[in-house]
């Protein structure tokens, strides 16, 4: 056996290389340890007034985007998207107290259901039986009644991948809770991946035959100034149609041409460019408060768009409901406290809730809401944010 003797100087170098090597350059270590990846942190929050403990969960993406959200009615409270200079702010409206969400809250950022938006009378039939709920707005029963799906505590599992971070919320709904039948099992994901895209996904299962419908009540207001109206804000819905509604906002059972209408957002207008056209529809909503039947039924597509153009920001929303509901922030009065000092004005933010009709359960013409054991009620929406510097 032959021994190759090595000079010491250069076993040294050998070894050097072999480390550096093994560690990686001090370029490619430096990368590896700045880069961005998903990530998620947890803390209480605080407890409800019946002593359950909650938790607010931050998910981050690997651009910097983050979405707060609170296990007390799924609550999104705080949600940064970036501007024209790719600086990242707050867009969406809400509290920094635990007691306010649980005081006069009108669903900031919230799960809806088991019924999001109003069924007349509280009042639906299913196989021949009448089922009463609680009726909260007015004679109507509206997003699941006083004791929805935004007041009750979810559990909570967060997870990251390489591409997105996700937090799964889970709730089951009692039998005869809100006065709906069958015990409801529901989840629902917030996937918030890297290109600032936000996928919410519900699925549901029950035990009786029953009715579901699912949304997200965020308010946007794009500027992050919440001191500034939305009616500035260019705003495109894909719906050739509008469901009218009658003086206590339940839709009169048709479809009506958004055509030549303050209804029409085929193409982006300001949100507030027809607000003070005479029109009966308006003066009920007193305002926009009012589902647009989207076009393309059955896909998953893209349902609407809006841009601030003061700041850039686009919010591009997919989704595979049927439904859009655009309510315009007509009811903020001024009364409601802003986080920091203030109060939120009268339409300082938007909502776009992706849903099915309202009042199906009582309007067969309507696409059905009804889950029977042994399915799984399932939807999908997206809310995409970029930038844009002039107009959609």
């Amino acid at each position: 056996m032959t021994f190759t003797t090595i000079h010491p100087g250069y076993a040294l170098l050998l070894l050097s290389t072999l480390l550096w090597q093994c560690q990686g350059s001090p370029d490619t270590a430096s990368t590896m340890e700045t880069t961005p990846a998903p990530s998620f942190s947890s803390k209480p929050y605080g407890k409800t007034t019946d002593g359950k403990e909650v938790d607010i969960y931050t998910l981050k993406n690997a651009k910097g985007m983050e979405l707060q959200v609170i296990t007390y009615g799924g609550i999104i409270t705080s949600w940064t998207a970036p501007d024209q200079d790719g600086n990242y702010g707050n867009v969406v409206l809400g509290y920094d107290k635990l007691e306010q969400y649980e005081a006069s809250n009108p669903y900031f950022g919230a799960l809806i259901g088991r019924y999001g938006n109003r069924i007349a009378k509280g009042q639906f039939e299913l196989d021949g039986t009448t089922w009463q709920l609680e009726t909260n707005d007015g004679p109507n029963h509206l997003h699941g009644g006083t004791r929805g799906f935004d007041k009750v505590v979810w559990s909570a599992e967060a997870k990251t991948g390489e591409q997105a971070v996700e937090l799964v919320l889970r709730y089951t709904s009692p039998d005869g809770e809100g006065g709906y039948p069958g015990t409801l099992n529901t989840e629902v994901v917030y996937s918030l991946n890297n290109e600032d895209e936000l996928v919410v996904t519900y699925s549901a299962t029950t035990d009786k035959k029953t009715v579901v419908n699912l949304t997200q009540h965020s308010y946007f207001n794009l500027s992050g100034d919440f001191t500034r109206n939305v009616q500035d804000h260019l705003l495109e819905i894909a719906a050739d149609a509008y469901l009218p509604v009658d003086e206590t906002l339940i839709p009169v059972g048709q479809l009506a041409s958004v055509e030549g209408t303050p209804f029409d957002f085929r193409s982006a207008k300001p949100i507030g460019q027809d607000l003070e056209v005479e029109d009966e529809q308006l003066a009920r909503g007193k305002g926009y408060d009012h589902c647009w039947a989207l076009n393309n039924p059955g896909t998953y597509r893209k349902a609407a768009a809006v841009a601030h153009p003061g700041s850039g920001r686009l919010l591009e929303i997919f989704t595979d409901e049927p439904g859009i509901q655009f309510y315009g922030g007509n009811f903020l009065d001024g009364t409601l406290p802003m986080p920091g000092g203030g109060t939120y004005a009268h339409r300082t933010g938007f909502c776009l809730e992706t849903q099915h009709y309202p009042d199906s359960p009582n309007q067969p013409a309507f696409p059905s809401v009804v889950l029977e054991p042994g399915q799984t009620y399932r939807s999908k929406t997206s809310f995409k944010f970029s930038t844009k510097t002039n107009s959609l």
